[in-house]
């Protein structure tokens, strides 16, 4: 009898297993799983919806089913539906949630109209039925989705504000000169930014959003409010089942929780002390667990032991701006730095070396040598003696 797995989530690391094996996937939105990377560009219009769903999942998939409880003793799933999915081995796969500030005038789960997280291929569906030329908009948060859900706002014509309480954009990713560089694109693109800025409340008439209080007094009108302050690993399900849970749902290197017939992967795994949040360690996640699960004999290759991911990040506009970030990009006392600018096309490329390790990077505008750059910190391997430093940023890497 061939053992039943039972997958809990259609986002990427759910789809990508289901890709893998054949199981039950229960995926809570309507939609087909599809690639969350590109709701920026859904939201901007460059594709349909249908362009970014995943590669087709083994059968059988059950969309628009909510998993409200986990039976550990019965080893059943029950859904909101009031369907009980029996299960050998069960895949937590739930992702994470958006952040919603504590902000005044938002309480409890229901949003005033005209404001939205940007989580799902509905916000973006409803943000592009809000969004038209001359509407006032304001995102909050100025990370990696902040800044795509600004772009792809300006990019439908609407006025566009950007606020982030932190000193810069992207500022976990990227260096004070990376960041002000990226800063003047995105301004360029018609977005007014405003960073060192707290968001302290919404106002609202007629129980829709009209402007965004700062915690210093100024009021920015706005009719779409889009809030893009993080997310949360999803882990209300695990926490009820007794499942030990920490920031996320704690796992080891076979990505087994601690019931020894459930495993987590994606958004909502925590392995190792560290939640990723990103697309390339959920999908390495769901191709260790697939080989997990079809006893696969585990060597040091094949048992995760953590994702190096790179983040990168595309902006349209009349100059494309292409970036890619890596590890530590701020130095510390002792290590070597190289760093290359070209001001007149934006370009800049930067990397931190520490004993014969490379710790970190990041590349703007040019990234022909993103490709050597990424294998070189992803091998965490010494680096050549005879090759100078300088080598690291002029070689191109990216085209072999």
């Amino acid at each position: 009898m061939s053992t039943r797995i039972v997958v809990v989530g259609g986002g990427t690391a759910g789809a990508r297993l289901a890709q893998r094996l054949p199981v039950t996937l229960l995926g809570e939105e309507p939609h087909a799983p599809y690639n969350r990377v590109l709701l920026a560009d859904v939201l901007a219009g460059r594709y349909a919806p249908e362009v970014i769903a995943l590669p087709g999942t083994r059968e059988p998939v059950r969309l628009g089913v909510r998993a409200v409880r986990i039976d550990r003793a019965a080893r059943t799933v029950a859904c909101a539906d009031g369907s009980l999915v029996a299960y050998d081995r069960l895949v937590l796969a739930t992702g994470s949630n958006p952040v919603l500030p504590p902000l005044r005038g938002l309480r409890g789960a229901a949003l005033p109209s005209g404001v939205h997280p940007f989580r799902t291929l509905d916000d973006c569906l409803e943000l592009r039925a809000l969004v038209r030329p001359g509407v006032r908009a304001v995102v909050v948060g100025g990370g990696l989705l902040g800044v795509s859900a600004a772009r792809a706002l300006a990019s439908l014509g609407a006025d566009v504000v950007l606020t982030q309480q932190g000193e810069r954009l992207m500022e976990r990713q990227l260096d004070e000169q990376a960041s002000a560089l990226l800063r003047e694109h995105v301004e360029a693109l018609g977005v007014e930014v405003h960073t060192e800025c707290r968001v302290s409340g919404l106002r609202q008439r007629d129980g829709a959003v009209t402007a965004v209080e700062l915690a210093d007094g100024f009021v920015l009108d706005a009719q779409v409010v889009v809030l893009a302050c993080g997310v949360r690993p999803r882990v209300a399900l695990a926490r009820e089942a007794g499942l030990e849970v920490a920031t996320g749902i704690v796992v080891d290197d076979e990505l087994r929780t601690s019931d020894p017939y459930i495993h987590a992967i994606g958004d909502c795994a925590e392995h190792a002390g560290r939640v990723y949040g990103l697309a390339g360690p959920a999908l390495e996640q769901a191709d260790v667990l697939a080989d997990v699960l079809t006893d696969v004999l585990l060597t040091e290759t094949t048992r995760y032991t953590g994702t190096r991911a790179l983040t990168r990040l595309t902006l349209g506009g009349p100059k494309p701006f292409d970036l890619a970030a890596f590890g530590e990009v701020t130095a510390r006392p002792g290590d070597d730095v190289v760093q290359l600018t070209d001001a007149t096309r934006s370009a800049y490329r930067k990397v931190v070396v520490r004993g014969d390790r490379l710790v970190g990077g990041v590349l703007l505008g040019d990234l022909a040598a993103v490709g050597a750059l990424a294998r070189a910190w992803e091998g965490d391997e010494a680096l050549p003696d005879e090759a100078p430093l300088l080598h690291l940023l002029t070689h191109d890497g990216g085209s072999s």
